[in-house]
């Protein structure tokens, strides 16, 4: 199994000691939490994609290239890319550069993004966000395949013979369908035979793994064969300590605080206490051995090879979150990768390559 970090950048008071970092420390902070994953030994880091408050994620390929410049393997997420909101020849050119300057380690997860302030920001409407999702993936791929391109589309002026620059260092990019609960997504990833990575956050197993199901069946329909399917997953808070009760007890503010988030915006609840999310979320809030359990349990139902971990500390101290970081990597991702198989990730063939 490959293990990333990911953040959404959100831009919000430290829920136990009230702090709110300038932006340009909290980005700088998730320069830095980038540099541990590598150091610490994860496969991946994530880089999310929202246009609106709290979140100040708008430029992925911007924090990225960052990155990129301070590590020197690690490979590099987006997630998601909305390809919804973008011109694509815009976000070919970004991403492009940001391939060449990270030595091929780019992975794309695209999705639509959600969120109806950085819809009314992009004029995105309910009726027309998929079909601008569908299209802006297809020229992507095809601007990242292909030296000239003529093209024709509905959200934006047509192409003749032209030329997007600079040409990737990766011949062919993986790009992830991200989705959280329509097939629309998943639909899209089978018929071009890409790899899925599920949400997997804000309710029980049971719909994700209905639509992992979907996946796997429209995947085989559209002629691939069935061992080549893909998926990733996410969870839904992450904190690892030596006992539970200490996971727990340190988890919870964080937990409380979005909690009454949630009903003070109206936002539905899904879990009405820390030790309901524990138990029925994908959260990973525990002893390393509930840890592996959980891991296990979900990767019965979902067959994933990639699962993301937030890079945020969430509530606690940059101590206990480097500790709670480094004891997952000590005691439970030694045990994961061997007990599940997974392919290499984009990056860990590029460097080889290199290498070689």
């Amino acid at each position: 199994m490959k293990f990333l970090l990911i953040t959404l950048i959100t831009h919000v008071a430290d829920p136990a000691s009230g702090e709110k970092k300038s932006p340009a420390d909290r980005l700088r902070e998730v320069l830095d939490k980038a540099v541990l994953a590598e150091e610490l030994g994860f496969d991946g880091f994530a880089v999310g994609e929202r246009h609106e408050d709290p979140f100040i994620s708008s430029s992925p390929p911007v924090v990225l290239s960052n990155i990129a410049a301070r590590t020197s393997k690690i490979a590099l997420f987006t997630g998601v890319t909305t390809l919804s909101l973008l011109d694509p020849v815009r976000a070919f050119e970004d991403y492009s550069t940001l391939d060449n300057l990270s030595g091929g380690r780019l992975e794309l997860i695209i999705g639509k993004g959600n969120g109806a302030a950085q819809a009314e920001l992009f004029h995105v409407t309910a009726e027309d966000q998929w079909e601008r999702n569908r299209e802006g993936y297809e020229l992507f791929r095809l601007l990242w395949d292909s030296e000239t391109v003529t093209w024709s589309g509905r959200f934006r002026p047509p192409l003749v013979n032209a030329k997007a620059l600079p040409r990737p260092l990766q011949n062919r990019i993986r790009i992830w369908h991200g989705s959280a609960t329509s097939t629309a997504s998943v639909d899209l990833a089978a018929r071009h035979g890409d790899p899925l990575f599920s949400a997997n956050v804000i309710n029980p197993i049971e719909p994700y793994a209905e639509l992992v199901s979907h996946y796997r069946q429209r995947w085989e329909f559209c002629g691939h064969r069935p061992e080549d399917a893909l998926v990733g997953a996410g969870t839904a808070g992450f904190y690892i300590t030596p006992t539970s009760q200490e996971a727990v007890a340190a988890y919870r503010p964080m937990f409380e605080a979005r909690l009454a988030f949630a009903r003070r915006a109206g936002m539905p609840v899904v879990f009405e206490s820390i030790e309901d999310f524990v138990e029925r979320s994908s959260a990973l809030v525990g002893s390393p051995e509930q840890v592996i359990d959980k891991v296990g349990r979900y990767h019965e139902r979902l067959g994933h090879e990639v699962m993301h971990l937030s890079a945020d500390a969430d509530g606690v101290t940059p101590a206990q979150q480097r500790r709670s970081l480094e004891l997952f990597q000590s005691e439970v991702a030694p045990v994961l990768r061997a007990r599940i198989p997974s392919r290499p990730l984009m990056a860990q063939w590029n460097l080889k390559d290199v290498v070689g």
